[in-house]
């Protein structure tokens, strides 16, 4: 097991999420950053899928009951193993009795720690993702505290002969405090006038610091629209709803399955790890107008290039 010293400042178990029950309401969830977890994975043998920590800003402080093989990848909060920094984006040997921990924030906001063997704790609707405003899936429905005794699966072969597998460098996300990010105008555009649109795709945003896993809300120039509202409908990962005081609303991981605030634009799914790192109240973004077709190229050359890796 994984003995929890301290949870740090929101510490979860997050998986890739629960699709297939949006229309009973409950989101997605999951990862915000699917491309760090599914690396941390990579390094350290286990599924895509597997469940592992999502860690937002202040890391955790965690003691090994037993052997076990590591990986932390996403935000750099400063990895250590013993009070030894350790690489990142690398699989690492931890010894029974040790301790891991985080020095503070260097760079980003979600880091993601897998261990061999995944954490295996009851699926909750085919996942063991963490939904925090509905109480349910991860380590009681709510992020980790000390106490938590964190259970992993079983492994085969000899670990430390796995520890060093590191990931390339050069297939990195582009990691950036002021990301340009890519997104579909619609499915509700045409509720903007022109200028609406010039004001979304040219202007820099800030992520304010009221932004959490539910949507990403942004300060800069207001959005002019044509309509306030619109019945009701279905929201998908990534969406750019518009409120009536014009300040765009980016859907993220825990967002809500309908709404009846016209979306001006949708972020691609290759693009929102970027978003993922953004830490609210610091961090800006600009969005950058493509077509589906490339959206659809971006993802799968995101798909692929993860696969490779393995190879």
């Amino acid at each position: 097991m994984l003995e929890v010293l301290d949870g740090g400042w929101l510490t979860t178990i997050q998986d890739l999420g629960r699709p297939g029950y949006e229309r009973y309401g409950i989101p997605v969830s999951g990862a915000m950053d699917f491309f760090a977890l599914r690396v941390a994975n990579g390094l350290v043998g286990n599924p895509p899928g597997a469940a592992g920590l999502e860690i937002t800003l202040v890391g955790p402080v965690l003691a090994a009951t037993a052997p076990c093989l590591v990986a932390v990848t996403g935000a750099d909060l400063t990895f250590r193993v013993d009070g030894r920094e350790m690489p990142m984006w690398m699989s690492v040997f931890v010894r029974r009795g040790s301790v891991i921990s985080f020095g503070g924030r260097r760079r980003g906001c979600r880091a993601y720690l897998a261990v061999a063997g995944g954490i295996e704790v009851p699926p909750v609707l085919g996942s063991r993702s963490t939904y925090l405003p509905g109480r349910f899936g991860g380590w009681e429905g709510r992020a980790l505290r000390a106490g938590d005794r964190l259970p992993i699966g079983p492994v085969s072969g000899h670990l430390p002969e796995r520890a060093g597998r590191r990931f390339p460098p050069h297939r990195l996300p582009a990691y950036s405090d002021c990301p340009t990010v890519r997104a579909v105008p619609g499915p509700q555009d045409d509720h903007f006038p022109p200028e609406g649109l010039e004001t979304f795709f040219g202007a820099e945003y800030r992520v304010s610091p009221t932004s959490d896993r539910m949507g990403y809300r942004l300060e800069g120039p207001p959005v002019a629209r044509r309509r306030a509202e619109i019945i009701s409908d279905g929201v998908p990962p990534g969406a750019v709803q518009v409120p009536p005081d014009g300040q765009p609303i980016v859907m993220m991981a825990d967002h809500q399955t309908t709404g009846g605030y016209p979306k001006i634009a949708t972020v691609i799914t290759a693009d929102r790890p970027l978003l993922a790192q953004c830490v609210p109240g610091e961090s800006r973004i600009r969005f950058a107008a493509v077509d589906i077709a490339e959206a659809q190229r971006r993802y799968r050359e995101t798909m692929e290039m993860l696969e490779r890796s393995w190879e």
